[in-house]
């Protein structure tokens, strides 16, 4: 039997401690840190436990892929740990755990993050390692194979999973000629095609110090963590010329596809239009979708759909915000005897909170939970330092924990009824994906 490394035992010991450690920080305690290369990042200074979370975020995701080529950025954040500078794969992959290091990487349409997670006694070991993966990533041929066959198995199993072909459906759909409407990870033609000169020329054009947003939360002081940003970051290319990425209301909505699989459920995804995170009604659309879809078990749809019918075991909505579109989207599961009621139910309740939206009493019990529940974004370093990343990525402002529930607090019916009547503006465009009985694909107006 395999020995762990002792930091390694000790790691997992330090994220018991941390999961069960519920100690709710105070906005005040938030510092925005300098280095002395002029990288800012925002800090928690949290001493009570052994371990430092740092979650980042460079602009330049999966847009950045070129037209018809999509996947590389995907495969780039999947390859920054198969080695850099003198260490191999498995020399750095070793070196990770010898140190007792979490390291992730992951794109989203807008965005390049990272994270990593390390104990104090690590960390200057640990930062080396992220300086090496960001400023010094090998691309190795062999790495490049095994990856590239690591996606392309998971593309083929979606070429048969309902909910991945319901969901690349519905945003080729929406977005047919955008960036948005091509998948992060690729399509099977295209990932084979991608050389170490992709990923080498997304990594030049993406991870560049200008376009870099940082949040750490644990055991480090605000001029240790200067220290380490100009280690781990300031190597980076300072700026870089970006794709230029349009803005994009949704289109082809009140439109619905249904394609035809041998599956017992149908999957429904569904999306109209949204309002962006910018906009004053936001907070209030906020609200008023966890009222119809986003309370899980409180929410209009649930109650509709599951308790009262039973005809679906979850059906859910939420506010998705991209920088350069916003969107409102719903989605189920559900026999093929029971997708048509289950979908003509969500639309009908979608369309009544849209026409009169919610009552004073579903506002109160909202406001009263959305405030009560938000500690719970404090409860680890790790989910603390990746809620302050989201609070910078979406530009509220170092006070917004402070101001977050009076804000909410603010929040009148006329509001949430304002923001009700905006959302899903012109319909929904739905796709359907299994053997739906009564159900046949439409064209807007039809």
């Amino acid at each position: 039997m395999t020995q762990r490394p002792r930091f390694f035992i000790a790691f997992m010991a330090v994220l018991a401690a941390v999961m069960v450690t519920a100690r709710p920080a105070a906005a005040a305690s938030i510092q925005r840190v300098v280095s002395p290369g002029g990288i800012e990042a925002w800090l928690v200074q949290e001493p009570a436990l052994p371990l430092i979370a740092m979650n980042f975020a460079f602009l330049g995701g999966a847009n950045e892929d070129p037209s018809g080529k999509p996947g590389i950025a995907y495969m780039a954040a999947g390859m920054l740990d198969e080695g850099a500078g003198e260490l191999d794969a498995n020399a750095f992959k070793q070196r990770i755990e010898d140190n007792a290091v979490q390291l992730r990487f992951s794109v989203t349409r807008d965005y390049f993050h990272g994270s990593i997670r390390m104990l104090r006694e690590r960390r200057d070991q640990s930062a080396d390692l992220l300086r090496l993966a960001l400023n010094q990533p090998r691309f190795d041929a062999d790495a490049i194979v095994r990856t590239s066959s690591q996606i392309m198995a998971g593309l083929r199993r979606e070429t048969t999973d309902p909910n991945s072909i319901a969901n690349r459906t519905w945003w080729k759909t929406a977005f047919a000629d955008h960036p948005y409407g091509q998948p992060n990870n690729g399509t099977i033609e295209s990932v084979p095609a991608i050389t170490a000169d992709d990923l080498k020329s997304y990594v030049r054009r993406a991870l560049t110090r200008g376009n870099l947003k940082i949040a750490a939360v644990g055991d480090i002081d605000a001029a240790t963590l200067g220290q380490m940003l100009d280690r781990v970051f300031g190597a980076l290319p300072a700026n870089s010329k970006l794709t230029e990425i349009p803005d994009r209301s949704l289109r082809a909505v009140d439109q619905r596809i249904v394609v035809q699989l041998n599956v017992p459920q149908s999957v429904v995804q569904m999306g109209g239009v949204g309002i962006m995170r910018k906009d004053p009604d936001f907070l209030p659309a906020y609200v008023v979708n966890h009222i119809l879809g986003g309370g899980s078990f409180t929410s209009r749809l649930y109650s509709e759909v599951r308790e009262k019918r039973g005809l679906a075991y979850g059906v859910h909505s939420s506010l998705v915000n991209l920088r350069h579109s916003a969107l409102f989207m719903a989605s189920t599961q559900a026999s093929a005897d029971n997708t048509r009621e289950a979908l003509e139910l969500i639309e009908a309740q979608t369309r009544r909170m849209v026409e009169e939206g919610p009552t004073d009493d579903e506002l109160a019990k909202a406001k009263s939970y959305l405030k009560g529940s938000y500690p719970l974004n404090f409860d680890t370093s790790g989910k603390f330092a990746s809620l302050l990343l989201q609070i910078q990525l979406d530009n509220l402002g170092i006070d917004y924990i402070d101001k977050r529930n009076s804000l909410i607090d603010a929040i009148t019916i006329a509001d949430a009824r304002r923001a009700a009547k905006r959302l899903a503006q012109g319909g929904m465009l739905v796709t359907v994906v299994g053997q739906p009985k009564g159900l046949a694909s439409k064209q807007p107006g039809g």
